[in-house]
């Protein structure tokens, strides 16, 4: 386990060339990021979870109430021992030859054993206001944590010159504010990385799940080679959006469709001004070329730029995925809904195809060019 740990701290990979961790050891002169201050986003993940508890019941729920959202459930399917059985232990979405099966074993029509899937299915999913009260969780969160960066930075060198990030690297006193704000970023992140197994389920749980592990990486990452500057700059920068993300979600889940709309457009403003204007000129530019002058490259240098370089290569492909959003929605006059969790209508029954259904279906991979879950949601929750 020693070798393990030996290896896995090697100060070549972590640290700039003549620099080991000695030099970094906190001092009554001065104080540096320890990668066991970490350990205290564990417990505070847990009480950030908490706090969520205690937010949703007393403060979201009742301004969701306040906007006549409905706190009661889809339509229940009427109990039947068979389905029940089929949906739990075989398949919740039957093909064409089990519908038939089940039809001739119940005497009942298709449609109606069609029915009764859809309002099953529906019945596993949240309500609208459980569905407002997790947006507006995240949107005091991030507006807070935002707004505490923007008032930090404000004060501090690198904000207004990046080369800052560099000068003196890695002999970089740590702050109280610094810390602060990077332990409660990942708590925030642990938080929700354990929290998406009871949130709702939405159809890009693995997706966001690789997300969150990323994030959680990157901050990591910067936090222990002492990359902390420019690791703000990169928090501060992302946030933004997301406040005017989770605030479309609440207009659109309170039926605010002409507000959903002007904040879902500020923020694909934001978010492709920010990710592909902001972020690569001011930020990777820094750490790409700035650091490589002023302090040259070395094994964990490359990794973390190769992180952020592929973040940047998401940035692009959401970005392409908002335009198309708001094409859409353009082309349809309103926003549509989220529809990775929203309640399956009527008009989404499904129906027994002919043959020429199938291959129409089969060649546009289905009713969506996107499987289904981004081609036309404002509130998808990009990072």
């Amino acid at each position: 386990m020693a070798g393990i740990l030996a290896w896995f701290w090697n100060e070549r990979f972590w640290l700039p060339h003549n620099v080991t961790w000695a030099d970094l050891k906190n001092t009554d002169e001065s104080t540096f990021p320890q990668a066991e201050d970490l350990y205290l986003a564990c417990p505070l993940a847990f009480c950030v979870f908490m706090i969520r508890l205690v937010f949703e019941r007393f403060i979201a729920r009742p301004c969701a109430l306040a906007l006549k959202i409905q706190a009661n459930g889809p339509q229940k399917a009427q109990p039947n021992a068979i389905l029940e059985k089929v949906f739990t232990a075989i398949t919740k979405h039957p093909d064409e030859k089990r519908l038939e099966g089940l039809s001739k074993q119940l005497d009942w029509d298709v449609r109606t054993i069609q029915r009764w899937f859809r309002q099953r299915r529906n019945q596993e999913k949240p309500s609208t206001l459980t569905r407002f009260c997790e947006s507006m969780w995240r949107f005091t969160f991030y507006l807070y944590i935002f707004t505490y960066g923007v008032r930090y930075l404000k004060k501090t060198p690198w904000l207004w010159n990046t080369r800052e990030c560099w000068y003196n690297y890695p002999y970089q006193a740590l702050t109280v504010d610094l810390h602060y704000y990077y332990i409660l970023e990942l708590s925030f992140y642990l938080s929700l990385l354990f929290s998406q197994f009871t949130d709702i389920r939405r159809k890009d749980f693995l997706l966001m799940f690789m997300h969150h592990v990323a994030t959680i990486s990157l901050i990591t990452f910067s936090y222990v080679n002492n990359m902390a500057r420019v690791g703000t700059l990169v928090m501060c920068l992302h946030d933004a959006a997301d406040v005017l993300l989770e605030a479309a979600k609440m207009a659109n889940y309170a039926k605010c469709q002409r507000l959903c709309n002007v904040l879902f457009i500020m923020f694909g403003l934001v978010f492709i001004s920010s990710r592909l204007g902001i972020y690569p000129v001011w930020i990777l530019n820094s750490t790409l070329f700035e650091s490589w002058e002023i302090v040259g490259p070395y094994p964990s240098w490359w990794v973390f730029n190769a992180l952020l370089v592929l973040l940047q290569a998401l940035h692009t492909f959401w970005s392409y995925l908002i335009v198309k959003i708001a094409c859409r929605a353009i082309s349809r006059g309103k926003v549509s809904k989220d529809d990775r969790s929203d309640i399956e209508s009527s008009s989404d029954e499904e129906e027994v195809p002919s043959p020429a259904q199938k291959h129409h279906t089969n060649g546009t991979n289905g009713a969506h060019g996107t499987n289904g879950y981004l081609s036309t949601s404002p509130c998808h929750d990009e990072h």
